[in-house]
């Protein structure tokens, strides 16, 4: 799910990113989480990768914020309430980890995960557009 949500790397980024997360329960030196949903007979649907960031865009920076690294419904299994119950989950972790803000980002064009986000009670805070030039 990780290849269809992130095409730009290979399986074996992937599987290392992954396999140092689970193991070390972080990204870096923050808490991570991994949140799997599962159909009745096991076929993976979806995943939510939240994490705990020191300050994300439009949120308090007095506290740390639940962000949400990666977030993925197979389009089959669109439209069942998968992804609403994967966010639910994310923002019980985050309350845990003591977060009183949730926070994500996505492409500024990606319509169908802006309308999902704001669905969700998510609001826009900023938008930007990120340069490059070679030199």
């Amino acid at each position: 799910m990780c290849e269809l949500l992130w095409p730009e790397s290979s399986l074996e980024e992937h599987c290392r990113e992954l396999d140092s997360i689970l193991v070390s329960g972080k990204y870096g030196t923050l808490p991570m989480a991994i949140l799997v949903s599962h159909n009745e007979d096991g076929t993976s649907t979806g995943f939510l990768e939240v994490g705990l960031r020191s300050h994300a865009d439009g949120c308090d920076t007095a506290q740390p914020v639940g962000f949400v690294e990666g977030w993925f419904v197979h389009e089959a299994y669109r439209k069942q309430g998968i992804g609403t119950a994967l966010m639910r989950s994310a923002e019980d972790w985050a309350r845990r980890q003591g977060c009183l803000e949730m926070a994500s980002d996505t492409w500024i064009d990606d319509e169908r995960s802006l309308h999902s986000h704001e669905a969700l009670g998510f609001e826009v805070v900023d938008r930007c557009v990120h340069f490059r030039k070679a030199l």
